[in-house]
């Protein structure tokens, strides 16, 4: 769902009209019907506001419910996770941060070398051809 459709579903949710919603979030009520409309989006202090006025997080205004969090086959853990001491999460949270470093710095490595051999094999055939 994209925004606009979003944020009308969220505020009926709340059983807002377009009119309660702009004087909680200190905007103009044709405002509202523009982010509704799709006509124009809201910059980052009056969706801050929308989503205090709506009593969401700014997350749900923007994502879908898939979006945002863990895969379905890693919903489980990140749960479990909420179980544990705080020192449990912050060993947790290292040990997936350097996962997802070296994803990354592997992914740059892989991304390099991809980019690397070609010329390389082609300086190699061109000196073998000679």
């Amino acid at each position: 769902m994209e925004f606009p459709k979003r944020l009308a579903h969220i505020r009926k949710q709340h059983g807002m009209t377009q009119q309660q919603l702009a004087d909680r979030a200190g905007t103009h009520v044709v405002q509202i019907r523009r982010y509704e409309g799709g006509v124009s989006q809201p910059a980052v202090d009056v969706l801050k506001r929308l989503a205090i006025a709506l009593s969401v997080s700014a997350d749900a205004l923007l994502f879908d419910e898939s979006e945002r969090g863990p895969d379905d086959d890693l919903r489980l853990q990140f749960e479990a996770l909420s179980a544990m001491s705080p020192e449990e999460k912050q060993v947790a949270k290292a040990v997936l941060e350097a996962m997802i470093v070296k994803n990354q710095v592997t992914g740059t490595v892989a991304g390099t070398l991809a980019r690397v051999t070609p010329s390389a094999t082609k300086k190699e055939k061109t000196s073998a051809s000679k």
